[in-house]
């Protein structure tokens, strides 16, 4: 007598479910990936989840972003901001494993932790993500980070970057947040203008440039040190 195959388990059905998504979605951002290379992104992950939080909670929500070429953004903001955010921007593949190893080793025994992101990463969770933090989000971005890094180059991924950062409440690129803050071009922005700026980007929600003294002047002197 023939056997019966027996149905798959639940939990191998979740299973096979979860990994149809996860290469649904690395697809999706591959294709994102590739599209970007020639045109400017409308919304990122980031701008949609404060518009959903906004709607739950009832809220009118506002959101200036405006892209703008890197040619059209100052290069002191540029500068700061890869001297806030990424010193070895231009070295590395999309992940600092040099940052990564000193966290593990220096950080975490130590009981403290920073994310040690690199500019490629915050682009991947910036485009595709949202800033909730959860246990694969790392992970995601480590294996993200490379292929952004390949696909884009270091030029356009600044661009993207700049223009896609969140510098306030609904304040997305350089050239809102220069007009937000100091009534200019992105284009016009001084050093000082530009290291206070970059200062805010680790918690845009809460603080803003005026309040920067500390952290600018170390801004400052770190593009000075580089020849900026």
């Amino acid at each position: 007598m023939s056997r019966k195959k027996s149905k798959p388990g639940l939990p191998r059905s979740i299973l096979t479910l979860v990994l149809r998504l996860c290469l649904l979605y690395v697809g999706v951002v591959l294709l994102g990936l590739f599209l970007l290379r020639i045109i400017d992104p409308p919304v990122t992950g980031v701008q949609a989840q404060r518009m959903v939080a906004a709607r739950l909670d009832g809220v009118p929500y506002e959101r200036d972003y405006r892209f703008v070429p890197l040619s059209e953004i100052s290069t002191h903001l540029q500068h700061a901001v890869v001297a806030a955010e990424d010193g070895r921007f231009y070295d590395h593949s999309g992940v600092d494993w040099q940052e990564v190893a000193k966290v593990i080793d220096e950080e975490v025994p130590a009981g403290r932790i920073r994310g040690a992101s690199t500019i490629t990463q915050q682009l991947v969770k910036n485009l595709f993500m949202t800033d909730h933090a959860f246990p694969l989000r790392k992970p995601i971005e480590w294996g993200l980070a490379p292929i952004a890094d390949k696909i884009l180059g270091k030029k356009r991924q600044l661009e993207i970057y700049l223009n896609i950062a969140e510098w306030g409440p609904g304040v997305f690129g350089a050239e809102a947040a220069a007009q937000h803050h100091y009534g200019v071009s992105a284009a016009r922005l001084t050093r000082e203008q530009s290291a206070r700026l970059a200062a805010v980007l680790p918690s845009p929600l809460r603080w803003r440039p005026k309040e920067m003294d500390k952290y600018s002047a170390i801004i400052l002197k770190r593009m000075e040190g580089r020849g900026w």
